[in-house]
């Protein structure tokens, strides 16, 4: 018995701050996860990293973690390793974030994806997420693909 499930390829740290819960929204430049709306969607691992270092900043300034509490989220994403799928997450809703916000509200959207910049992209809600038991070495795709998790994988 199995599990098939849409699957997404996020880079380090998105992945590990994905199903560590910290990250809640997810941006793209298009509305790549709105079909998937209720639906759960499993958290590929890439093998490269985020360019860039918004995330850091925060993490750090924005939601006051100090160095060692970002060093240790940073170890608990990279408990599977890379090159797997490492977890689900259950999606929600998808909406176009305006080109312009008050400060408040994009300060909130900036904490919940670990990001910023994101006027005008596609922002998708993400809740539950979960490790699996163990990681599934798959090769990651683009976009959206579908991948067949072994039951005595899931949480």
């Amino acid at each position: 018995m199995s599990l098939q499930v849409s699957c997404l390829s996020f880079r380090q740290p998105y992945a590990g701050l994905v199903l560590d819960g910290v990250k809640t929204v997810e941006s793209r430049w298009r509305p790549l996860l709105a079909p998937l709306e209720n639906q759960t969607l499993a958290v590929h691992i890439a093998r490269r990293d985020w360019e860039g270092e918004e995330w850091r900043a925060v993490l750090g300034s924005s939601l006051g973690m100090n160095q060692d509490q970002i060093q240790t989220l940073l170890d608990s994403g990279e408990r599977f390793g890379r090159g797997v799928v490492a977890g689900l997450v259950d999606v929600g809703t998808t909406w176009q974030c305006p080109a312009s916000l008050h400060e408040e509200e994009l300060q909130h959207l900036e904490h919940s994806a670990v990001l910023t910049g994101l006027q005008e992209k596609h922002l998708t809600q993400l809740c539950n997420p979960r490790w699996l038991r163990a990681p599934l070495h798959t090769r990651g795709g683009r976009d959206l693909w579908t991948v067949e998790i072994p039951a005595e994988l899931l949480p």
